[in-house]
């Protein structure tokens, strides 16, 4: 299992209007794939700032899932207009559990 967590930092003021695109054009593509494990925004720390977390089974999976939004008219041409105005920088991680044994 891989996780993905993605931070985004919108230009000031624009966290709503993101949050908007991603209820409107978003989260109808990314419902069927079931990918997303969740979804915030900032409050306290570096603000202006969404953070999403993904779950794939494997790097495979995530490239698979990510070329198929690439191919959707409804990602492309809807949601990706919408936010790219928005965004100041974006952060990719790729996250693996880590495997602690039982300290004794």
């Amino acid at each position: 299992m891989v996780y993905e967590l993605r931070t985004y930092t919108l230009h000031p003021g624009k966290v709503n209007d993101y949050l908007e695109a991603v209820r409107t054009h978003a989260l109808p593509v990314l419902e069927s794939e079931g990918s997303l494990v969740g979804f915030w925004s900032t409050e306290i720390g570096p603000l202006n700032q969404v953070v999403h977390l993904w779950k794939y089974r494997d790097l495979q999976d995530r490239a698979e899932k990510r070329a198929g939004r690439a191919k959707n008219p409804r990602w492309t041409e809807g949601f990706l207009p919408q936010i790219m105005p928005l965004l100041v920088s974006m952060e990719t991680k790729i996250l693996t559990p880590a495997d602690f044994s039982p300290l004794t």
